[in-house]
């Protein structure tokens, strides 16, 4: 074998190895959207209120405290993105927040009174705003890390992962909560709980590590202008220049509108599916079992739906996952029997990693490489405010009908116009005008 052949083969195993690292994120990350967004730190938060308390006043408060976080993570996303972009600093930002979300899940150890909703809500604020801030990073890296034509199944793989990572921690924490205080009477379900969400922090930062190790920072690409600008001026100009030119961009603008309306569903039925159940009485057994299960079961239908956009297409197969939404929001308004649950969380396994693998992945084609952090800060900002929009009006819902089922019911007007701006999307189209920006950015630096 020549020296041109060991150094082909050398540059192949490195990016294997890089894929993999920045998958193992996902794996990491995914136990906080588990354990702290969607089982364990839900079902807890309804517990500390304050006596007198109704089960929907809870899973209002919840759906208010998702809200916060979302806006506010929303609002500093873009402005960081052209920040790291400017700077070349992905992956120190990316460190930034996940320290944040780390030390900040850990420190939900301590809320444990009936009272102390407002402490965990506080502290859960901070902790997300670590978890959604890290992952404007996380995917910026995406279309640095994947080769064109495998962005879909890089993607898909890494929802994948997370799926198998965060159900791995979560069926640890199951057995902590749920048979060690019956095997050893003096440690009881609640302080088992709160361990649970120190492991969570544990389980993120160590399996955060292959990517700081495998993963390189992208080029450092300025544009002509900015020699020597100060940071913030300089992401403050890129920001104000990508707004003016956002009629370039009419197709990924429109595949982030399209993805703002029908993630305020997806997002929705993630974060409130648990509390929502709660307030049915749905036995915790039920609860926490139906998200474990789908953890396991989602995490082979969002590699599958890698492998659909290659086959079908990437869009016809968003159309898919969307449809598959629609009909489990209409069951939702028809929820009564706990067996019920089980059916719907099936459903939402088939299809919840693949419709945001795909959206992610359809986001990065049109987008020029150069501005991957500021255009998925953008991202995020959608994605934040559909975190926002959702959860607040089914919170909203709830409290005028003091109860969830029109709630449920409501979220099929998402799916249905998330679908419709999808059609107005020529994905292809985006992708030209991405690597045309692209080629004048790097002409003109």
């Amino acid at each position: 074998m020549n020296n041109k052949s060991i150094a082909v083969d050398s540059e192949e195993k490195e990016h294997k190895l890089a894929i993999r690292a920045w998958t193992m994120y996902d794996w990491a990350n995914s136990s906080f959207a588990t354990t702290m967004m969607a089982a364990v730190l839900p079902v807890f938060f309804a517990t500390l209120g304050n006596p007198g308390d109704s089960p929907a006043m809870m899973t209002s408060r919840w759906g208010f405290t998702t809200a916060l976080a979302a806006l506010i993570a929303a609002v500093i996303s873009p402005l960081l993105g052209a920040i790291a972009d400017f700077q070349g600093s992905k992956k120190k930002f990316l460190a930034v927040f996940m320290g944040l979300g780390v030390v900040a899940t850990a420190l939900l150890f301590f809320p444990n009174q009936p009272g102390d909703w407002f402490l965990a809500s506080f502290i859960f604020v901070f902790a997300n705003i670590g978890f959604a801030g890290s992952l404007v990073y996380y995917d910026a890296l995406l279309p640095h890390v994947a080769r064109a034509d495998e962005i879909d199944q890089v993607s898909s793989r890494g929802y994948m992962m997370g799926y198998i990572g965060g159900g791995i921690l979560l069926a640890v924490n199951l057995v902590m909560i749920m048979f060690v205080p019956t095997w050893i009477p003096s440690l009881g379900a609640g302080l088992m709980t709160r361990l649970s969400f120190v492991t969570v922090a544990i389980w993120w930062f160590a399996f955060s590590l292959p990517l700081f190790k495998r993963v390189k920072e992208p080029e450092r690409r300025i544009v002509a202008g900015e020699e020597g600008m100060q940071a913030v001026k300089a992401s403050v100009n890129r920001l104000v220049q990508t707004f003016k030119e956002l009629k370039k961009y009419r197709d990924l603008s429109l595949g982030l509108l399209a993805f703002w309306i029908y993630a305020n569903g997806i997002g929705t039925i993630i974060t409130m599916a648990t509390a929502y159940g709660k307030e049915l009485q749905f036995s915790d057994t039920t609860l926490i079992g139906t998200l474990l299960m789908v953890q396991f079961l989602a995490a082979p239908f969002a590699y599958l739906f890698g492998w659909l956009a290659k086959k079908l297409g990437l869009k016809k197969s968003i159309y898919l996952s969307l449809t598959v939404y629609t009909l489990i929001a209409v069951a939702g308004y028809f929820l009564y029997q706990e067996w019920q649950f089980w059916v719907l969380g099936a459903a939402v396994a088939t299809v919840q990693g693949g419709s945001q693998a795909l959206s992610r992945s359809m986001i990065g084609r049109m987008m020029p490489k150069s501005k991957s952090a500021e255009f998925y800060g953008f991202f995020s900002v959608f994605e934040k405010f559909a975190s926002i929009l959702g959860p607040a009006i089914f919170a909203v819902i709830s409290r005028i009908m003091n109860e969830s089922r029109l709630s449920i019911a409501s979220l099929v007007v998402f799916f249905g116009l998330g679908i419709y701006v999808l059609t107005r999307v020529n994905i292809e189209r985006g992708k030209e005008v991405a690597l045309k920006e692209e080629e004048q950015m790097l002409s003109a630096a």
